[in-house]
């Protein structure tokens, strides 16, 4: 059985702390759990490793997280994954720090890397996992407010969160999506 978890981000070091790259940060954890190493492949760093007797492939796509939806197809067609085995793994500002929301299907929620990827694929219908990053942000402010760093208050809990995050992808893999969210959400 094959897994496909992808991480929405930014490339390069001046996004590399920010909350829009949330995604990237909950797969390296991963990479370090699972112990694999990502290497720039086709639109996208890529590592694979086994978990409990499954494939878990792991993408971090090259195009800005507006245009992850190109990355991400091409990894599903390369990889041959079934929808239903694809995670993603986002920041929302809709949800408060420290909480996390799996769904099996959705909306883009306002997010534009869910909206590129439900573009391109034509279809809603993967999981997700939104990471809650609050909206404390003055109106006008929220692409300041996305690619700024987590506040001091929330560095503090942001370790443990990442790992949470972590725990629920690979229970996602192993014990499926609906009992993942009945355990998690």
């Amino acid at each position: 059985m094959k897994y496909l978890i992808v991480g929405l981000g930014n490339i390069g070091n001046e996004y590399e702390n920010s909350r829009h790259n949330i995604g990237f940060r909950i797969l390296d954890n991963l990479s370090e759990r699972l112990n694999c190493r990502f290497e720039l492949e086709k639109h996208a760093f890529y590592a694979l490793s086994k978990y409990k007797g499954k494939n878990i492939h792991l993408i971090k796509p090259c195009n800005f997280v507006n245009n992850s939806g190109k990355a991400v197809n091409y990894w599903i067609q390369e990889l041959k994954i079934k929808v239903e085995n694809i995670l993603v793994i986002v920041d929302d500002l809709s949800l408060p720090f420290g909480k996390f929301k799996l769904k099996k299907k959705g909306s883009d929620g306002g997010h534009n890397g869910l909206k590129s990827i439900n573009n391109i694929l034509k279809s809603s219908n993967y999981s997700r996992l939104r990471f809650g990053i609050d909206s404390n942000f003055r109106p006008g402010y929220q692409s300041e407010y996305v690619l700024g760093e987590f506040s001091k208050e929330e560095k503090k809990y942001l370790t443990n969160n990442i790992e949470i995050s972590s725990e629920i992808a690979l229970n996602f893999c192993h014990i499926g999506a609906d009992r993942t969210m009945n355990k998690y959400n």
